[in-house]
């Protein structure tokens, strides 16, 4: 039986974020938007008379801080986990958060594959179910919370622009893509397209082949390895 999705409330007081985060969530198998929240009061009133599995909760709401609404739903026996969705640094306050169920922190701004990343991060360790055999089965579900450390990239390449070149080598599917085209869609040059299609490849995560034409040099395609996630460990 398929499971049913998990339900997040959006709490953002910025309408325009709000919209882009729901749309996000909308966009990771096994999430559901169930309703958007712009203040402390709005919130409470949603969850109220509807439940929500998850909440993606700004912290600087314009009726109140976002842990003063989480204090308030613990209080009243709430239990929907909670992934902060904020520019706060302070660490006394990702610290407090902690300590209220805030299982995951995502910094503004960000990019929907960080937070698809998080998202799907989260489902693996809400899947996790029944009695842990030992220490390390409880230690597998705990880390399935965390990011992994990322690989130091080479000198002038950056994490966003790889996100987004990688977004467009996975959708181009099996037939691949040319560094011209997947620069354009993502408005960076071919020749810097190249550069981050071929870190791919060296790192195990794509392939590269040529494409032979009826004049001139064959041009090189690449395609996304199916079986691999996006930090190059093996998966689906």
């Amino acid at each position: 039986m398929t499971p049913s999705p998990i339900r997040v409330l959006v709490v953002e007081d910025d309408p325009v974020a709000a919209d882009a985060h729901a749309l996000y969530v909308g966009r990771v198998p096994g999430f559901t938007t169930v309703g958007v929240a712009h203040s402390v009061g709005d919130a409470s009133k949603f969850l109220a008379r509807a439940p929500a599995d998850l909440l993606l909760l700004d912290l600087y709401l314009p009726d109140g801080h976002g842990l003063r609404l989480l204090r308030s739903l613990r209080s009243a026996g709430h239990t929907a986990d909670v992934i902060a969705v904020t520019s706060a640094r302070d660490l006394a306050v990702v610290r407090e958060g902690v300590s209220l169920g805030v299982v995951q922190y995502v910094l503004k701004p960000f990019t929907f594959t960080t937070l698809r990343e998080r998202l799907v991060r989260y489902a693996e360790f809400r899947a996790a179910a029944g009695e842990a055999s030992g220490q390390d089965e409880v230690d597998r579900a705990l880390a399935a919370l965390r990011a992994p450390q990322p690989a130091a990239l080479p000198k002038g390449l950056s994490t966003d622009t790889l996100a987004a070149i990688t977004d467009t080598l996975r959708a181009a599917g099996p037939d691949g893509i040319a560094a011209g085209p997947a620069g354009g869609a993502v408005g960076i040059s071919r020749i810097t397209a190249r550069r981050y299609l071929e870190h791919l490849v060296s790192t195990g995560r794509a392939a590269r082949a040529p494409q032979y034409g009826q004049v001139g040099r064959p041009e090189l395609r690449y395609r996304w390895l199916s079986g691999v996630r996006r930090d190059g460990a093996r998966g689906t």
